[in-house]
């Protein structure tokens, strides 16, 4: 028999995760690692898919999940990842919900933030 992924045990009950939520076809948890920022969930769909490309139909139901989570909070990102070379390590669709405050340090790629915060001054490109 093969084994499970971490997240489909998780989702089954068989393995060990804090469940902050549950609905019939997702499931909120606390990462392992404890975030990137206080109250940071995944939200797991029951059904395995390896990502949000996988099975629309899951992706919106899991997403419709975080965007309940995200309602109750004033700020938050919420992020999914598609693939290793876009951060994917566990292959089970899970999206991150993270809440945010003005000044909490956390840099996103994308973000005035984080470019000034890898931004090599002019006088060190030689």
């Amino acid at each position: 028999m093969a084994a499970l992924c971490v997240f489909c045990a998780i989702a089954a009950g068989t393995a060990p995760a804090v469940v902050v939520r549950e609905w019939p076809d997702a499931i909120a948890i606390r990462p392992r690692s404890g975030g990137v920022n206080p109250g940071h969930l995944l939200v797991i769909p029951r059904a395995h898919v390896a990502d949000v490309g996988t099975d629309p139909v899951v992706s919106a139901a899991a997403m419709t999940r975080a965007a309940e989570l995200a309602a109750d909070l004033p700020a938050a990102n919420v992020i999914t990842s598609k693939g290793s070379a876009a951060t994917q390590t566990v292959f089970h669709l899970h999206i991150h919900v993270v809440p945010r405050a003005d000044g909490d340090g956390l840099p996103l790629p994308w973000t005035p933030q984080h470019n000034a915060r890898t931004r090599t001054p002019m006088g060190d490109q030689q």
